[in-house]
């Protein structure tokens, strides 16, 4: 796959999509230019909230997740990919699991754990090398966190900080389940429920919770 395609999940020919890149729509600009500018937008324009989950394919278009003002990591990562790929710059989705070291207090109430599974992040491909970008944490969280925002240079992976600015560890990545040609929902959804049945309970036809 050549990961430019438009999907049901990337569909970045919407006009949602479109007018999102809008201003990156530039052939002044350089893709590495590109990427750099959309991850920070992407960054900083969806607010991170990982206490509502959906298992709803409708959730996952790009075009309905860049309407919201906040979203979780894997809401953030299909926005970037498909804004990636409307920009002609290679992109899919990876997933993995993370544990979050710093205010855990609600995180550990509501998922019975400071684990998060499963994680997305973006793999993009510039320049020949495939990179690694994480957009979830917007900057007005990390200042709240004590940790220098995380950026994307164009040439470098940009995963989760492990410290913060006091030295206390951040973020730890636990595993890694790979990349995906497109929106995994299902493996998703079993990942989520294996690592939080009390989530779920008994009600397999449920789609929607929010913590």
């Amino acid at each position: 796959m050549d990961f430019l395609s438009q999907t049901y999940y990337f569909d970045f020919e919407s006009d949602e999509i479109q007018e999102f890149v809008r201003d990156f729509k530039d052939d002044s600009l350089l893709p590495k230019e590109k990427a750099k500018l959309l991850y920070v937008k992407v960054r900083d324009s969806f607010r991170y909230d990982p206490y509502f989950l959906s298992f709803s394919k409708e959730h996952f278009k790009a075009s309905n997740l860049v309407k919201q003002k906040k979203g979780h990591c894997i809401d953030k990562s299909i926005i970037l990919i498909a804004g990636l790929r409307s920009l002609g710059i290679p992109a899919r989705i990876r997933l993995a699991k993370v544990k979050n070291h710093i205010a855990i207090d609600r995180l550990t109430e509501k998922f019975g754990t400071n684990e998060l599974t499963p994680h997305g992040m973006v793999d993009l491909l510039l320049e020949g090398k495939w990179l690694k970008a994480s957009p979830s944490f917007n900057r007005s969280l990390c200042k709240m966190c004590n940790v220098q925002p995380l950026d994307f240079d164009g040439e470098n992976d940009s995963i989760f900080q492990e410290y913060n600015n006091e030295g206390k560890e951040f973020m730890e990545y636990l595993e890694d389940y790979g990349h995906f040609e497109d929106v995994p929902l299902d493996f998703m959804e079993a990942n989520a429920r294996e690592h939080y049945p009390h989530i779920f309970g008994n009600d397999k036809n449920k789609k929607e919770f929010w913590l």
